[in-house]
C-alpha cells in the first residue's frame, strides 16, 4: 500500500484514511475564512485549531462563542462518480455543516470523524460555499475534553476549538462502500461492510437541537457498535504463496489465512486487501495479531499471540507546540516513534486523546502497540482524584457516587462507542483504557460489560491508577506510581505500571513558559537525569517484572508546555535522554522479563 503521509504543497494534503482509501480525494485544507464574535473575518489554516500558532489566528473564543468556518471550492472536472461525501477527521466540539445554503446537521464531540453526503446541493460546475458552524462548551464538563483547561497550567494544557483534523472530499458510486469493521483472531479473518460516522440532521438551523450538556436522544438507547450492510462483492489478498479472492456476501466475508504471518512490534507484517462491491472498490489491510492474558510460571501475564510478551512504553498526550492537538506534518508522528523505537520503546499510553487515523497507520506499520485511553468527560476534583489517592487514602473506594451528571455519563457512553468503531480496526492497538484517576468514572463494572460488548479482542484497563473498589471488573490491577518506590503487586491479573517517573529536565531556549515548570525531581543536566533514569528503572522496573509485572509506561514522551518531564522537548528539537542508554536499559527489562517466563 502506497504511503499515506506523502505530501503534497500542503503537508496534510494526504488521503486521511488509510484503511479505507479510494482514489478519489480531494483536500480542503489549507486557507479558510473565519468569524467569531470577537472580531471580523480572518484567514485561518486549516487543520490547525483557533488557539494554535500554525492556525495563524491563536486566540481562544470565549465558552460557547459561535465560530463560522467558510470555504469556497470546485471540484475538479474529473472528480464526480455519482455522489460526493464530505468528512471530518474532527472538529471540538459541536459542529454543523451547511452547503450552498443547505443545513445538513450537526455532529457532538470534539474527537471523533463524521461524514456529510452533500451529493443533493454540491455544483458539479461552478463554485460551491461550504460553513461550519461550531461552538464549544468546554466548562461544561459534559462532552469529552481530555486535558483541556480554560486557565492553562500545570498538567493542564491549552484550549483546543474547532476544526483540528483534515476536511476532504471523495466522489463515489451511488452504491458504494461505506465503512469496514476488521476483526482477527490468530488464523482467522471476519470483514464486515458498516455504516460510516454520520451527523444528526433532526435539528434545524436557527434551532440546532443542540445539547452542550449531552445528546438527550443517546441517553435513551445503550451504545452499540453499527449493523452489517447487506452489500455483497468479493474480497482479494495475498496469503504469501497466492492471491485469494473472498465471497463477500451480504456484507459479511470470512476466512482463515494459510500459513499465517502474524504481526507484532518485533515484525509488523500486514497483509494489504480490495474489496470491490458493484462499481466500488476500496484498499484496505488486515493483520494477524491476538492479545490475551493467560498463567506463565504461576503469574499472570499479558500474551502476544499465544506468548508471553512484555510491554515496555511512555505516555504520549500528543500535544505540540506550533498546532498544540495537531502536528505541522503528520511526518512528526514518524519522528516521535523512530525516537522512541531508538530508545527501546515498543509500547505508547496514547493519553486521553484520540488521534487522526495517520497516527495509528504508522504505528501498525512501524510495530508499536498501543494503549489507548477513551477521553475524559465530567469533573475533576483536585483534593479527591489527586491528593487523597496520591497520598493512598480512598484508592479503593466505590465508583458509584463518582460523576452523577447522567448527560456527562451518556456522552461518554457514546464517545466510548464512536471511538471503538472509529478505531478498531488497527492492530496496533492491544489494550483499551476507561477512566483514569478517577476522573469522570463512574460505573466501572458497567462501562467494562459495555466496552467488551463493543470488542472483546482486547485487554482492558478499566481503572487506571485507582479508584478500583471491590469487585471493580478489569482485566489488569493498574497502578500509579510517582513519589515513591512501586513496589510489586500481587494479584490474579497481570501487573501494568500504567504510569511513573515524570522526572524534569528543562532545556534552555526550549521551553514554553520560562520560569514555570511541572513534574517530578528536577534535574540540571542530562548527565543526572540519566542516573536518576537508570535508578528508577533499575528499582520500579526491572526488579519487578521477575514478580510479575507485565507492562511499564514511563511519563513521558515529551513534554507539554509547563511540563517539563519529557524525553524530549516540546517543540521536539533536543532529546534530553541518551538513546543508547535508554536501548540498554530497555534490554535489562527485556532480559529479566525472559529469564522470568522461560520454560513455561
Amino acid at each position: 500500500m502506497s504511503d499515506p503521509a506523502k505530501a503534497t504543497e500542503n503537508p496534510w494534503d494526504i488521503y486521511p484514511r488509510p484503511q479505507l482509501r479510494r482514489r478519489s480525494f480531494y483536500s480542503l485544507n489549507g486557507t479558510w475564512t473565519l468569524n467569531t464574535a470577537e472580531q471580523d473575518s480572518c484567514e485561518i489554516q486549516v487543520p490547525f485549531c483557533v488557539e494554535s500558532r500554525l492556525s495563524g489566528v491563536m486566540k481562544h473564543p470565549k465558552t460557547g462563542a459561535s465560530l463560522i468556518y467558510r470555504k469556497v471550492f470546485r471540484l475538479p472536472e474529473d472528480f464526480w462518480r455519482g455522489r460526493v461525501l464530505l468528512h471530518f477527521g474532527a472538529v471540538d466540539q459541536i459542529a454543523r455543516v451547511v452547503v450552498n445554503d443547505r443545513f445538513y446537521g450537526s455532529h457532538e464531540g470534539g474527537y471523533t470523524a463524521f461524514t456529510v453526503d452533500i451529493t443533493p446541493s454540491v455544483r458539479r460546475n461552478g463554485e460551491n460555499e461550504l460553513l461550519v458552524f461550531v461552538e464549544d462548551y468546554l466548562e461544561l464538563h459534559t462532552l469529552p475534553s481530555g486535558k483541556q483547561k480554560e486557565k492553562r497550567g500545570g498538567m493542564w494544557y491549552t484550549p483546543v476549538t474547532g476544526i483540528w483534523q483534515s476536511v476532504w472530499l471523495e466522489s463515489v458510486p451511488a452504491d458504494y462502500i461505506p465503512n469496514l469493521r476488521i476483526r482477527t483472531a490468530k488464523d482467522h479473518v471476519s470483514v464486515d461492510i458498516i455504516p460510516e460516522a454520520g451527523i444528526s440532521a433532526s435539528s434545524g438551523l436557527q434551532t440546532p437541537g443542540i445539547h452542550p450538556e449531552g445528546s438527550a436522544e443517546n441517553s435513551a438507547k445503550k451504545p452499540s457498535l453499527p449493523p452489517v450492510l447487506p452489500i455483497s462483492g468479493h474480497l482479494k489478498y495475498h496469503d504469501g504463496l497466492q492471491e485469494v479472492t473472498v465471497p463477500v456476501k451480504r456484507g459479511h466475508a470470512e476466512f482463515t489465512v494459510k500459513e499465517p504471518h502474524f504481526w507484532s512490534p518485533e515484525d509488523p507484517f500486514l497483509y494489504p486487501f480490495t474489496l470491490s462491491a458493484g462499481a466500488d472498490t476500496v484498499e484496505s489491510y488486515f493483520a494477524l495479531r491476538d492479545i490475551g492474558i493467560g498463567t506463565v510460571n504461576g503469574r499472570p501475564r499479558l500474551l502476544l499471540n499465544g506468548k508471553p510478551y512484555y510491554f515496555h512504553g511512555v505516555l504520549d498526550q500528543g500535544y505540540f507546540d506550533g498546532g498544540i492537538y495537531t502536528p505541522e506534518t503528520p511526518a512528526a508522528y514518524e519522528k516521535d516513534l523512530e525516537l522512541l523505537k531508538a530508545c527501546g520503546f515498543n509500547m505508547l499510553r496514547k493519553h486521553i486523546k484520540i488521534e487522526p487515523e495517520v497516527f495509528y497507520w504508522y504505528c501498525d506499520r512501524m510495530g508499536f502497540a498501543v494503549f489507548q485511553d477513551m477521553v475524559n468527560c465530567g469533573r475533576y476534583s483536585y483534593f479527591r482524584d489527586t491528593i487523597l489517592p496520591t497520598i493512598g487514602i480512598g484508592k479503593n473506594r466505590s465508583d458509584r457516587r463518582l460523576n452523577r451528571s447522567e448527560k456527562a455519563r451518556s456522552a461518554f457512553q457514546t464517545a466510548m462507542a464512536a471511538s471503538v468503531s472509529q478505531l478498531m480496526n488497527h492492530p496496533s492497538i492491544v489494550y483499551w483504557t476507561i477512566f483514569n484517576e478517577g476522573w469522570g468514572q463512574f460505573e466501572g463494572s458497567e462501562m467494562y460489560d459495555l466496552l467488551k460488548s463493543l470488542d472483546d479482542s482486547r485487554v482492558i484497563d478499566t481503572a487506571s491508577g485507582w479508584y478500583h473498589g471491590k469487585g471493580l471488573k478489569t482485566d489488569v490491577e493498574s497502578r500509579h506510581v510517582y513519589f515513591k518506590a512501586a513496589k510489586p503487586v500481587r494479584s490474579d491479573k497481570p501487573y501494568v505500571l500504567s504510569e511513573y517517573g515524570g522526572y524534569t529536565l528543562a532545556v534552555e531556549g526550549h521551553v514554553f513558559d520560562p520560569g514555570k515548570s511541572y513534574g517530578y525531581k528536577g534535574h540540571q543536566t542530562k548527565d543526572e537525569l540519566m542516573e536518576d533514569l537508570s535508578q528508577l528503572m533499575e528499582r520500579d522496573v526491572i526488579a519487578a517484572v521477575s514478580e510479575g509485572l507485565s507492562a511499564d509506561i514511563y511519563t513521558q514522551l515529551s513534554d507539554v508546555e509547563d511540563e517539563v518531564n519529557g524525553l524530549v522537548t516540546y517543540d521536539r528539537e533536543v532529546v534530553k535522554v541518551d538513546p543508547a542508554q535508554m536501548q540498554a536499559l530497555a534490554e535489562r527489562i527485556f532480559d529479566a522479563f525472559r529469564k522470568g517466563t522461560e520454560n513455561s
